[in-house]
């Protein structure tokens, strides 16, 4: 069988704690939501069919071990989490971007899988399966992505819910929304309440172009 895919590249990771290494990514095609800032609405529809076999023969032709499937929504692909252990069979190391409206545990525990849950500035929040908070592993993250104070104090209550009565200790991206919150003030707002969060700025956005593909 197929996954649409809408692209593969090779780029800095522009987010989460692996910002700033080289990495592979596999954009799939579609997504089941429609967020107000989405900077990737190219995805609901472009496209082509590729099978697993196919995808990691492109992939080995790019000497690289870190591997990002993101979308779209990756998990809205009924083989996508077949794709995942065949990258991981392989060696890859690889991360799982999800926008947290998906049942996670039906993806490899040995993947990282960094679940973005939707802020109400997404227009999405009314999505999000607050169980998948229960179905993190250890080394899964966390990321809410922040326009203004009503999202912050949305996403505090995620950090806490997070890391609320647990052992573990998840990291937590607060990202601001570019062009929308400063991040000095998103920084003040983590400072001033002491929150175990880590400031997630997307460095492919400074690197190049906002609007550019592929990167």
């Amino acid at each position: 069988m197929a996954l649409a895919v809408n692209e593969i590249f090779y780029s800095i990771q522009g987010e989460s704690t692996y910002a700033g290494w080289p990495c592979i990514f596999v954009r799939l095609s579609g997504c089941n939501l429609r967020c107000s800032y989405c900077d990737t609405q190219y995805a609901y529809d472009e496209g082509e069919g590729m099978a697993i076999p196919d995808i990691l023969n492109r992939l080995q032709l790019i000497d690289c071990g870190l591997v990002e499937v993101t979308g779209g929504e990756p998990l809205i692909q009924e083989e996508t989490p077949e794709l995942i252990t065949r990258l991981i069979d392989h060696g890859y190391r690889v991360l799982l971007e999800t926008n947290g409206s998906q049942d996670i545990s039906r993806v490899d525990n040995r993947c990282i899988k960094i679940v973005d849950f939707k802020c109400p500035s997404s227009g999405e929040s009314d999505s999000n399966d607050l169980t998948n908070v229960e179905r993190l592993t250890e080394q899964d993250e966390v990321k809410c992505v922040i326009a203004d104070r009503e999202d912050y104090i949305f996403a505090r209550e995620i950090a806490r819910r997070t890391l609320c009565g647990c052992s573990r200790a998840n990291t937590i991206h607060f990202s601001p929304v570019f062009g929308l919150l400063e991040p000095k003030q998103l920084t003040e707002w983590i400072l001033e309440d002491r929150l175990r969060v880590r400031l997630n700025l997307q460095l492919q956005k400074i690197i190049w172009s906002p609007d550019r593909r592929g990167v």
